[in-house]
């Protein structure tokens, strides 16, 4: 079962989030965490919050074992773009444009064992 996390409109062009996420592609979920936060570009951060984020929905929503977690997918796409004005020679306006990114990363892993009630509870029920 694959797990989903995605980070919309992340406030760093899509060529330098993509850089990062390339080095993460393919990992085990330890693995990326541990490379991310030795990785000294600012965008390893956002990077490293969805990968985390995709890792408590596996653990808390779908019942994942977390340390199987493998990143199936990460892609990175452009998000907004917003156009700027930059102040220039002789009274004039250069545009630019600032850009964002959406980052989504995908995991895979195996389902953790369902515990059964204990045969107390059932029984307290089963009286009332």
């Amino acid at each position: 079962m694959a797990v989903q996390a995605i980070a919309k409109g992340v406030n760093m062009s899509p060529r330098k989030v993509a850089v990062v996420a390339a080095l993460v592609r393919g990992r085990s979920v330890e693995d990326a965490l541990v490379i991310l936060q030795n990785t000294p570009r600012r965008s390893a951060l956002p990077v490293l919050k969805v990968i985390e984020s995709a890792k408590a929905n596996a653990d808390h929503n779908h019942g994942l074992k977390p340390a199987t977690l493998q990143i199936i997918e990460i892609s990175v796409s452009h998000g907004t773009r917003l156009k700027r004005y930059r102040p220039a020679a002789h009274g004039r306006a250069l545009p630019f444009v600032r850009r964002t990114s959406h980052i989504r990363v995908v995991v895979d892993g195996e389902k953790r064992e369902v515990k059964k009630p204990a045969a107390k509870a059932v029984a307290k029920k089963e009286e009332k």
